[in-house]
């Protein structure tokens, strides 16, 4: 999994603590984590793309919310930013070489390419599970002051 899947969970909560009805640009969520503000517009614009997140054109324009932090869950920014497809792709490589055997000398399925498929199901299943805002408390919890900090210096520069 690549940096932009942290980087669009920590811009959504920004964005959360933030508030509604505030649009910020990719390039002053990229200052708050110093990050590189064209690679974190790619993020949100998957973002948009997906409807987790608005864009807004104009002066005043940026990106908020599309909905609440209750209906996003870790899946749907994964698969927003890294696609649908499965993290293993098996290339059946054990029917390539001197290990190749007669056809049908193998199983259907690659034993290996089932056990990971079974991996990456539970880790999806467990993705679905979590919502942002099941995220959000827990970071209240570890960070009470988090939620102003952010909203004062998205406020205060």
């Amino acid at each position: 999994m690549g940096d932009g899947v942290e980087w669009a969970l920590h811009s959504c909560l920004n964005l959360a603590w933030i508030g509604s009805g505030r649009a910020v640009t990719a390039a002053r969520l990229a200052a708050y984590h110093e990050l590189p503000p064209a690679y974190l517009n790619k993020q949100l614009q998957a973002l948009a793309r997906a409807g987790i997140v608005t864009s807004v054109s104009g002066p005043k324009g940026g990106f908020r919310l599309a909905r609440g932090l209750d209906r996003i869950t870790l899946m749907d920014v994964v698969a927003a930013v890294e696609g649908p497809d499965e993290a293993f792709r098996c290339t059946e490589i054990r029917q390539q070489g001197p290990g190749a055997g007669a056809p049908g000398a193998y199983a259907a399925e690659c034993a290996i390419a089932g056990a990971m498929g079974r991996a990456d199901l539970a880790w999806r299943r467990e993705l679905m599970a979590q919502t942002l805002d099941d995220v959000r408390e827990r970071a209240e919890l570890q960070a009470p002051a988090a939620p102003e900090r952010i909203r004062h210096w998205f406020a205060n520069v």
